[in-house]
C-alpha cells in the first residue's frame, strides 16, 4: 500500500495522532498469536512509519530554514 492509498486523514493527522495509531497497531500485533493474521496490520504500521518519517523531515527542514533566517537577521543587526 502506497502513501497515496492510505486514508487521507493520515496525511493530515498530527504526529501525536499518528504515534497513537502506531501504538494501537503494535498492541494488536503483540497480542496476535497467528502471524498470518497480522500481515495487513504490519503493512499499515510500516506505512505509518514512512508518513511519520516524512513529517519529521518536513518539520526539520522548516526549523532549519527558520533558524537560518533568524541567524541572518541577527548578523545583519550586528553589522550596523
Amino acid at each position: 500500500m502506497k502513501d497515496k492509498n492510505l486514508p487521507p486523514d493520515y496525511n493530515t493527522s498530527s504526529l501525536e495522532e499518528l504515534t497513537n495509531e502506531v501504538d494501537r497497531i503494535i498492541e494488536i500485533l503483540e497480542n496476535e498469536k497467528d502471524l498470518n493474521n497480522s500481515v495487513e496490520n504490519y503493512q499499515q504500521l510500516l506505512n505509518l512509519n514512512k508518513i511519520i518519517e516524512k513529517k519529521f523531515h518536513i518539520k526539520l527542514k522548516s526549523i532549519s530554514e527558520n533558524t537560518n533566517q533568524k541567524i541572518k537577521k541577527i548578523l545583519k543587526k550586528d553589522e550596523k
